[in-house]
């Protein structure tokens, strides 16, 4: 079967691999209805993340139909049209009974390269290197879907693929971050990055009741997907003082909850944001926490931060100071997709919760060297590459 896959830093190529088997029970086969680029993604291509090998198929953020089923399956069976999280889990052991599904203690069958860098593992990621378990990913015709029972959800007949696309992992991992951040009725919120995330976990806040919501890009094709789609406001970082804007904003306070949404490889103006990357590059730190910095700095006295872009390893210039003396909460954590995805998926049923337009390009997977280019490039207002395997 055809999968993109990494062939060396920065290379993406298309190539024959073989087709998934069943290896347990609960496994099932998808065939691959729609598979999505992620700004996470851009990561391992750029040889950020450790641990990927050449061939290591990619993508982790997808829909399919389900094509076989292992004998323990109970919940989905051939023909079903599911979405499933990026994150592996078991549904069974503690970190699962407390709905913290992406530190599932069985979702990553090599857990010894992130005990190495981080002191325990998460659980899996589809996709997403042999430190995070070593899965094949979604950039494929088929793939294995391991613990079928407790990822696979089936789509409601009145969604789209494309809708249900993102309820895998940018819908997810947004109402992560604006959940376990605390957001509550009232509340003013604020998100560093407009991408898919960033904009999920906008509109997650606001359905969660937030008053108001902020969004700070420098795109202006996205700051307007912003304004038009999430009905938040938007502040391009480039022609302002993003603190002393979110002050003037909220009555001299500041944001209640205050949201990352960038990553390790934030883009910031000035030169500590040229120093960060020079820094980076020669790896004298492995990530870029610009995005982190400015939040803690804006984030009201007492309120909460909540780090949801991908960080790696290590960072320079932390204000731990102001995060003390502010008495602030910071938080962070990969998507616990399958605490959410029934949520969303009513919420995307309804009409309140739509994805449609960060499909900005869509294209056969036979193109996803040009798709990961276009999207690492933001060329022609790319927010998103979507593959159709079977086109």
């Amino acid at each position: 079967m055809k999968a993109a896959i990494w062939a060396g830093v920065n290379e993406v190529a298309v190539e024959d691999v073989p087709e998934p088997q069943l290896l347990n029970s609960h496994d099932v086969i998808l065939k691959i209805s729609k598979t999505v680029t992620c700004g996470s993604d851009l990561h391992l291509i750029g040889g950020y993340i450790p641990a990927m090998r050449a061939g290591d198929v990619l993508g982790h953020e997808f829909t399919g139909e389900v094509v076989e089923v292992g004998s323990g399956v109970q919940k989905v069976k051939v023909g079903d049209r599911v979405v499933v999280p990026s994150f592996v889990a078991c549904g069974k052991c503690w970190y699962c009974a407390q709905e913290l599904y992406s530190l599932c203690d069985n979702g990553n069958p090599d857990p010894g390269i992130t005990e190495g860098l981080w002191g325990q593992s998460p659980g899996g990621c589809f996709g997403y290197s042999h430190a995070m378990g070593g899965d094949a990913g979604s950039h494929a015709e088929y793939m294995r879907v391991p613990y079928a029972d407790v990822g696979c959800f089936l789509v409601p007949d009145g969604v789209s693929d494309t809708r249900a696309l993102f309820a895998s992992d940018s819908v997810t991992t947004g109402w992560t971050g604006a959940h376990l951040g605390g957001t509550k009725p009232g509340d003013v919120v604020a998100v560093w990055g407009a991408g898919a995330v960033g904009q999920m976990a906008a509109r997650a806040a606001m359905l969660l009741g937030a008053e108001q919501v902020v969004v700070i890009d420098r795109l202006p094709e996205r700051l307007a997907q912003v304004r038009r789609h999430i009905g938040a406001e938007a502040v391009d970082y480039s022609t302002t003082d993003v603190v002393a804007e979110l002050r003037e904003r909220t009555g001299g306070r500041g944001p209640d909850v205050c949201i990352e949404a960038v990553g390790m490889e934030a883009h910031s103006t000035g030169v500590q944001g040229a120093f960060d990357q020079v820094k980076q590059q020669l790896r004298l730190q492995t990530d870029r926490p610009s995005a982190v910095r400015e939040a803690i700095r804006a984030c009201r006295k007492g309120g909460s931060v909540f780090v949801l872009g991908v960080f790696a390893g290590m960072v320079d210039k932390f204000p731990l100071g102001a995060m003390m003396n502010k008495g602030l909460t910071v938080r962070g954590a990969q998507q616990h997709g399958q605490r959410y995805v029934p949520e969303i998926l009513r919420h995307m049923e309804s009409g309140v919760l739509t994805t449609e337009h960060l499909a900005t390009h869509t294209m056969p997977l036979t193109q996803a060297a040009e798709g990961y280019r276009i999207f690492k490039e933001k060329a022609d207002g790319c927010v998103r590459t979507v593959f159709e395997p079977g086109s």
